[in-house]
């Protein structure tokens, strides 16, 4: 039998096989994303639940004139292999390679760029009303999305409008009961009650109450259903809803049986499924150094509780979970549900720890402002994934949050040198603080094998000296302490240097500051973050301030999109390696 998927390089290929063909292209697209994925890594179990899915969009709609938005954007890996990118598949995530997710500017089949979740309604809807008024009206629009992200508060916002208007949309909800953890709330426990339930999907419909034409739930993994109901749902005019039923891992018994860990595996076992185990890390993930921190800090505040939008398992707050499930919530995909929830909280004598991945606190800006620091409501928002994080890519660099959080009235902004500094911060955060704090820490582990020390205070708004030197003062705020460091190891003339880890962002430490300039001739100040408005900014704002002459350089994340690569190399590629860092040293000797 000859292999199918070696013939088909775009989505005209594919409608050029028989229907009785689709299921082996099918097995052959699941067997490639594996081979790949084995080796690569990536995302995994999304795509492989929606590869019957994948195929009959791409053979029955006329993609790219019918606009086609993936949401959450790690299904779409089926679809990327379909639309002109099998021979680059390889290069998936990888620098200057190919994105993990839909990206328009990689290919025109990518209608949307997506990145986080909840989106493809509002983007389709857009999309359907802009060819109503083009009187583009038989041009079709599919918003697919799934895990866990229907439940958003987005997604219904765009369910709302899109329900009274007369705009050709398509919304295919891919319902697997899993996002990254397990999906939670009352609209799952709804979905799930649909399933089993025929009378409740065709009377008490919530879709159907939203004026859509409403179809399902069926088997997502049964080609012919669903290649004939899509046909059907061609020339059915208006909003319309078509419910199907996956699971995700499809194809792997693994990744169906642990559906949480084989989200995003790491290197496995093509055949055996079986994980390939990396070489055990002496040092702890700054995430588990939170995570395990927290329950300790519980174990003696009864206050304390944890909240995070959907990323129990990442952010490490499953510790807290496993302690104390009553005072932990996994409010699913809805930041900024999670950031007023917090808020109160506080008002009632609670001290939530509010975890948020630092690119989707984005999402709960004005909830930050208004509703937390506005209130000067004493949240502890802990910011994971700050700075680069590698292969994510744009979508996921948290390097906006120094720049957007420090012109934030009332709001203290932190970001730990180490895992002790990460640990005494939370420690003295709970013991309470008359501000909200935000708390900013990197994805991975640190380097101290010995963290787990008895707490200590840290004084608000005070920075350290970390090495005295007589001419240039280096400034650091957080981890990229650590490459400031290696980089004097590189220089001879290093004794020129003096090093500061100024630790807070916003309040500043204005007399070590003084300090500094008063012994110093030059200052460079060095951040994982955005330059533009940044801690840089902040120290040339004093400067101008206080009249000081001194020349100042600041480095960072340029004024760009940062996309995909390891965090090694997308910082030797913007300078901020210790080798970069080293030479631009060497030029102030």
């Amino acid at each position: 039998m000859k292999n199918l998927l070696d013939h088909i390089s775009n989505p005209e290929d594919l409608r050029k096989l028989n229907r009785t063909q689709l299921p082996q292209l099918a097995k052959e697209l699941r067997d490639f994303i594996i081979d790949v994925v084995s080796t690569k890594e990536g995302h995994l179990g999304a795509s492989l639940g929606v590869v019957e899915l994948t195929i009959a969009l791409h053979y029955l709609f006329d993609t790219p004139n019918d606009l086609l938005v993936w949401d959450v954007g790690h299904q779409a890996y089926g679809h990327k292999i379909l639309t002109g990118r099998k021979e680059t598949f390889h290069t998936n995530r990888q620098f200057d390679g190919i994105a993990g997710f839909p990206a328009r500017k990689e290919s025109n089949f990518d209608a949307f760029g997506v990145g986080h979740s909840s989106t493809s309604i509002s983007a389709a809807l857009g999309m359907a009303i802009a060819s109503n008024l083009k009187g583009e009206t038989k041009k079709q629009h599919i918003a697919v999305i799934g895990d866990a992200s229907i439940a958003s508060g987005m997604a219904f916002e765009a369910l709302n409008h899109a329900g009274v208007s007369n705009a050709n949309l398509l919304i295919i909800l891919n319902d697997n009961a899993i996002g990254i953890d397990p999906s939670v709330g009352a609209l799952k426990e709804y979905l799930t009650k649909v399933k089993t339930d025929r009378k409740l999907a065709a009377q008490n419909n919530i879709i159907k109450a939203l004026n859509f034409d409403y179809s399902g739930p069926i088997d997502g993994h049964n080609l012919p259903k669903i290649l004939s109901e899509l046909e059907r749902l061609k020339s059915v005019k208006g909003p319309k809803f078509l419910h199907i039923i996956t699971t995700k891992g499809k194809g792997l018994q693994q990744a169906e049986d642990d559906q949480v860990t084989y989200h995003a595996p790491g290197k496995f076992d093509k055949i055996s499924g079986e994980r390939i185990k990396k070489e055990a890390s002496l040092y702890t993930k700054y995430q588990d150094v939170f995570g395990k921190t927290l329950v300790e800090l519980a174990e003696k505040n009864d206050k304390i509780v944890g909240i995070t939008p959907a990323m129990l398992t990442g952010s490490s707050l499953k510790f807290m979970l496993e302690k104390f499930p009553e005072r932990t919530f996994d409010v699913g995909i809805a930041e900024q549900h999670a950031v007023t929830l917090a808020a109160g909280m506080v008002t009632q004598g609670l001290i939530p720890f509010c975890n948020i991945y630092s690119t989707f606190l984005q999402r709960a800006y004005d909830q930050v402002i208004h509703d937390v620091a506005l209130q000067n409501l004493p949240v502890i928002f802990c910011l994971d994934r700050a700075g680069l994080v590698g292969e994510d890519g744009a979508t996921h660099h948290g390097v906006f949050d120094l720049a957007y959080l420090r012109c934030i009235p009332n709001l203290i902004v932190f970001a730990p040198r180490n895992e002790i500094e990460l640990r005494n911060i939370l420690f003295t955060a709970q013991k309470g603080l008359k501000n909200p704090i935000a708390i900013r820490y990197p994805r991975g582990t640190g380097k101290l094998l010995e963290w787990q020390k008895s707490f200590e205070d840290i004084e608000i708004g005070t920075g350290t000296c970390l090495k005295k030197g007589s001419k240039v003062a280096i400034l650091t705020i957080g981890t990229i302490a650590k490459n400031v460091i290696d980089a004097l190891e590189l220089i001879s003339e290093r004794d020129n240097f003096s090093h500061y880890d100024m630790r807070f962002v916003k309040p500043l430490d204005k007399n070590l500051l003084e300090e500094i300039f008063a012994n110093h001739t030059s200052i460079i100040t060095v951040e994982d973050g955005v330059v533009k408005g940044g801690f840089g900014s902040s120290i040339l704002e004093f400067a101008a301030k206080n009249k000081y002459p001194h020349q100042i350089k600041t480095l960072g994340i340029p004024d760009m999109f940062i996309e995909h690569g390891t965090v090694s190399q997308l910082q030797h590629m913007i300078g901020l390696d210790p080798k970069s860092l080293s030479n631009l040293l060497n030029s102030y000797v």
